[in-house]
């Protein structure tokens, strides 16, 4: 971001390095050390077909993000999916995404990863006797409120603290990668020998498992939401989705298949954490480097995470669908700290009252329903809007395919296990009409907003981004 005679508006400072980190970075998690029990349980424990999910996963994520890129290279907007649908489908739908993603999902996500971070970096600590809820929680609530403040404070910051836990999850994966070369080379098959010999399972039970798989996946849309920050958008979104996905793919297929040298699918279903077990086994008294490595990806991933729903709410505020407050930036450090704080402010929230996660295994299928939505949004756009720039053109038949297996993962859970929280799940999307038909459509305002937004801007040294020097759409 960059102030000139007195405006504010974002400066281009992430390249396709540091694009490239937000993808790898906010995809590796947690999810690759945990997954994998879900999936080979779904398999029948079937060691062929695992892998061949996990390589399935990849693709369809691959295929999802580069509808996501030509929505990219044509509007490259802040706000990513928010923006897109708003534009092709309406205010409402887009208001609805922004209001659930915003105030349940993703400080859900971020509390649920800080306290996986906590239990993971504690657990050598406690050992067999388990962290105590209060330290874990302490710990969880510490890491957010740095997050937060360094995502506040500077933007090259924040940039730099996901470079840098991109390149050690990596090298963590790569450890695991090569403990399974080495037993390789000793002649230690493992499982790998069975290939896809034993029970083949059902369209369903694949469908369950790429489910699960696909939760490891998540958060490769990142270079679309921070689009107004990224060097020539055009050249650089498909080429840091076409080249980060692809890698993590071929680190989560080969780390599953370090997993398998040392492990048989039985025991890989009856572990907690599989990576904790695969260490014990191959690390030895170096155990330890393994739950570590799950703290510095849950890091980096909530630092990405962090970083990105500042954005969102900056662009949903510039749209008119939140209070204008949040489409300030700090005149000193040049970040939306509005939106920022606000993420942090949800998600210690919902780390203090672990009840309100409840729901949130139950949200699963939300994210579907927006990739869904905002492939759809593609084709509107096509055909409202066919003179629009798209540099880059993603072939029909992959939109059609990621549509086709969006719309079966919004309804398989919801078929295959019918369960009221699900309609819990749609009432609290929903609900957020309550919201929109008074202040937004009918732009209701009372007196005291004005003297609020005056306080706050005070407080938090903010001021009005200048929108002529920043990415317009219509």
């Amino acid at each position: 971001m960059k102030i000139n005679d007195g405006s504010i508006y974002f400066r281009k400072v992430v390249g396709y390095c540091e694009g490239f980190s937000f993808i790898v970075g906010n995809v590796i998690g947690s999810g690759i050390f945990i997954s994998p029990t879900g999936v080979i349980r779904f398999s029948h424990l079937n060691v062929g077909v695992a892998l061949c999910i996990w390589g399935a996963c990849g693709l369809l994520s691959l295929m999802a993000a580069l509808c996501y890129a030509e929505l990219g290279v044509s509007m490259p907007s802040s706000g990513g999916s928010y923006y897109y649908n708003k534009r092709a489908v309406g205010p409402i739908p887009a208001f609805i995404f922004m209001c659930t993603r915003t105030f349940y999902r993703s400080p859900a996500s971020a509390a649920v990863k800080a306290l996986t971070l906590s239990e993971y970096a504690l657990q050598p600590f406690y050992g067999e006797f388990g962290v105590p809820e209060v330290t874990k929680k302490s710990l969880a609530v510490s890491v957010l409120l740095f997050l937060t403040v360094v995502n506040c404070f500077n933007t090259k910051w924040a940039v730099l603290v996901q470079k840098a836990f991109t390149f050690l999850k990596i090298s963590a994966l790569n450890v695991i990668i090569l403990g399974g070369i080495t037993q390789l080379c000793n002649g230690k098959t493992g499982s790998l020998a069975n290939g896809f010999s034993g029970e083949l399972p059902d369209a369903a039970d694949i469908a369950q498992g790429i489910y699960q798989g696909m939760w490891a996946y998540s958060g490769w849309s990142a270079v679309n939401t921070i689009a107004e920050e990224l060097k020539n958008p055009r050249k650089n979104i498909p080429r840091c989705i076409s080249t980060a996905l692809p890698v993590v793919t071929l680190l989560y297929v080969l780390v599953n298949v370090s997993y398998l040298t040392v492990m048989t699918p039985k025991e890989m279903t009856m572990s907690a954490a599989v990576g904790n077990t695969w260490a014990s086994r191959v690390l030895g008294s170096f155990f330890w480097i393994i739950p570590m490595s799950v703290a510095i990806s849950t890091f980096g991933s909530i630092n990405g995470s962090t970083f990105l729903q500042g954005r969102l709410k900056y662009a949903a505020s510039r749209e008119g669908h939140l209070p204008s407050f949040f489409s300030m930036l700090n005149i000193h450090h040049l970040t939306p700290a509005p939106g920022i704080i606000l993420s942090g402010l949800l998600s210690i929230l919902f780390v203090i009252s672990s009840s309100l996660l409840t729901l949130t295994s139950y949200f699963g299928f939300f994210s579907w329903v927006v990739i869904t939505m905002t492939c759809i949004s593609l084709l509107v756009l096509r055909y409202r809007e066919p003179d629009l720039p798209r540099p880059y053109k993603v072939p029909l038949p992959i939109v059609l395919l990621t549509i086709g297996a969006g719309i079966f993962f919004i309804l398989a859970p919801i078929i295959r296990s019918p369960k009221k929280q699900y309609i819990y799940g749609l009432l609290a999307m929903f609900g957020s009409l309550i919201f929109y038909v008074p202040f937004v459509h009918f732009k209701l305002r009372f007196k005291f907003f004005d003297k609020v937004t005056y306080i706050m801007q005070l407080l938090c040294e903010v001021s009005f981004i200048d929108e002529s020097k920043a990415f317009k759409g219509k």
